[in-house]
């Protein structure tokens, strides 16, 4: 899996983590191994203009995906999945810090970076949560890859539970 991670923000954040999860999800998500993902941290300016840009919404945001070639995970029946550019995830350190905070279970920027890792991973690959049966397979597809991401680094305590919406 080729992942690049390129930190913008000049806010310090556990690159390698955000590298460990995204590869975790896309394994897990039986995504072809030399398909490519780009993750990229931005500051809450040019998360902003990305926001009003794509979105038409005023502020920073947390998380945005833009997918490439709309790669699915593959049916049960498939043998081998699909190769190719999965897209771009861009994460703002600053909104994540702020939602760990605040969050019901507080949880560290990192930790909140990585659960929004997840988040776009899965954007990227179809997911929605607009209605109510798209959420509850989203975030519970969610809660499942970054609790046996933090199972299998042996991370103890809770997981940061979903702030985003």
């Amino acid at each position: 899996m080729s992942i690049d991670v390129n930190n913008e923000s000049g806010t310090e954040v556990d690159e390698q983590a955000i590298l460990d999860i995204a590869r975790y999800a896309l394994a897990r998500m039986r995504i072809h191994p030399l398909s490519e993902l780009s993750v990229i941290v931005v500051d809450t300016d040019a998360m902003e203009q990305l926001h009003i840009q794509w979105m038409d919404l005023p502020g920073p945001t947390d998380v945005m995906s833009f997918p490439m070639d709309e790669l699915r995970p593959p049916a049960k029946d498939e043998e081998e999945p699909p190769q190719g550019l999965l897209g771009d995830i861009v994460l703002c350190p600053e909104v994540a810090a702020k939602q760990g905070e605040e969050a019901p279970t507080q949880h560290s920027m990192d930790e909140e970076l990585q659960l929004l890792t997840v988040h776009g991973v899965l954007h990227l690959l179809g997911y929605d949560h607009e209605e109510p049966d798209e959420r509850a397979e989203m975030f519970g597809l969610q809660a499942a890859i970054v609790d046996g991401w933090r199972s299998e680094k042996g991370l103890t305590g809770p997981s940061p539970a979903p702030t985003v919406s």
